[in-house]
């Protein structure tokens, strides 16, 4: 293949969910699609953002809804961006500091005492505070259009939380979330790994809940470029996607030696340790809270893109007239992830949208090229997301239910 570009610098934050990057410069998936990659280590989202948008990276990993808000304008910079790939499902973890989950503990040991453990006890505490006049706590969520923000906001609500109203959310960047909780400037966070369960080996909180626990089976980051980088250089966009599915797919079968790689002072920067427990679901973390490759993900579903759009919505943070479908499409290309996959002799769904929400249990993909293997992909409440179907376009954006149900 002939590229037009072999000379690129693409963005990570410090997340073990950079992995499929960090990968594919370090185990030579770059440098076998005749490309030369420097990786820049970010310290913020801000930071990917809008090197991103100004041209200072060529592309970079991204939280999921965050080209759909660039493409927007909701964020500071407008510029209509293109994702060819996810890289990974879940991977984040809401922690509570020891102090207000002490608090939980005493307001209602039962939910304390459930897996996940349930928001209601924090609805209790948040009571109890009013009554006597205490200001709302404050919890921490890595970028205002995020997985993170989500999953916190609706782990809440389940319990009947108003998340407008009774608590308070501030944008912290990754690696500066244990220093917050431990100088007592925030009450917990939503972050992801390994920065939750460091917490937890620190001795400053505990883990509530897990993506899974939220939303099972959902694309946590993407890689990204803007459209006129996109169209502008497609054959090095290709190889780029080819060499991040080749390196996604190693990380679900070397967790180990990925661990060790992430460690290094200019990725992760995090012991090995630390990393191993989140990638082998150890010290009580799940087995299934990263998946990089299997259960198709790293496809760019733009079911889940408008599902995200739809919680922007409900959370007056999107217009409500917003298109959400017109808008998936715009920017979540997967067609350009068939193309990549394809060349690698790889199956495919052929199918851009699917029902989210209704599967408990393992199940097969049959709109695909061959079948494909998926993992559970429950709502938490039960609810489900049906992207063809009235309700995802008509829900209020304050809708808020004390069920669970997300829809």
């Amino acid at each position: 293949m002939s590229v037009e570009k072999t000379r690129l610098k693409l963005g990570i934050v410090p997340l073990i969910d950079a992995a499929p990057l960090v990968v594919a410069k370090e185990r030579g998936f770059f440098a076998e699609m005749g490309l030369d990659v420097e990786l820049s280590r970010e310290a913020s989202w801000a930071s990917i953002r809008d090197k991103v948008a100004v041209g200072a990276l060529d592309g970079a990993q991204m939280l999921a809804p965050m080209p759909l808000a660039m493409s927007l304008g909701l964020s500071p910079i407008r510029v209509p961006m293109a994702v060819g790939m996810a890289l990974n499902l879940g991977g984040n973890t809401i922690t509570i500091g020891n102090a207000l989950w002490e608090r939980m503990e005493a307001a209602d040991p039962q939910s304390m005492a459930a897996r996940p453990v349930s928001a209601r006890a924090l609805k209790r505490v948040i009571e109890a505070d009013r009554a006597v006049g205490k200001p709302p706590m404050t919890f921490a969520t890595v970028y205002p259009y995020s997985p993170h923000a989500a999953e916190l906001r609706l782990w809440m609500e389940a319990a009947g939380i108003d998340t407008q109203a009774e608590v308070r959310f501030t944008v912290v960047p990754p690696p500066q979330m244990i220093s917050f909780l431990s100088a007592g400037n925030i009450d917990g966070y939503c972050v992801g790994e390994p920065w939750g369960s460091l917490a937890v080996r620190m001795n400053l909180g505990r883990i509530a809940a897990t993506s899974g626990d939220i939303f099972a089976g959902r694309l946590e980051k993407v890689f990204a470029v803007t459209q006129t980088w996109a169209e502008t250089h497609p054959e090095t966009h290709l190889a780029v996607l080819q060499a991040l599915i080749s390196a996604a797919r190693w990380c679900d079968d070397n967790r180990c030696e990925l661990a060790e790689l992430l460690a290094q002072p200019q990725y992760v920067n995090a012991p090995v340790d630390a990393l191993l427990a989140p990638l082998l679901g150890e010290h009580g973390l799940p087995k299934t809270l990263l998946t990089f490759h299997a259960q198709a993900a790293n496809f760019p579903w733009r079911s889940q893109a408008m599902w995200y759009l739809e919680m922007m919505k409900r959370w007056d943070m999107a217009p409500f007239a917003l298109d959400s479908r017109a808008a998936a499409e715009a920017v979540f290309r997967p067609d350009l992830y068939r193309v990549a996959a394809l060349a690698l002799g790889l199956r495919v769904p052929l199918t851009d949208y699917k029902t989210e929400g209704g599967h408990a249990a393992p199940w097969n993909l049959l709109k695909a090229t061959r079948p494909i293997e998926m993992g559970p992909d429950l709502l938490l409440g039960g609810g489900t997301f049906d992207p063809f179907a009235s309700r995802a376009t008509a829900m209020p954006p304050t809708a808020k239910t004390e069920s669970g149900d997300l829809t």
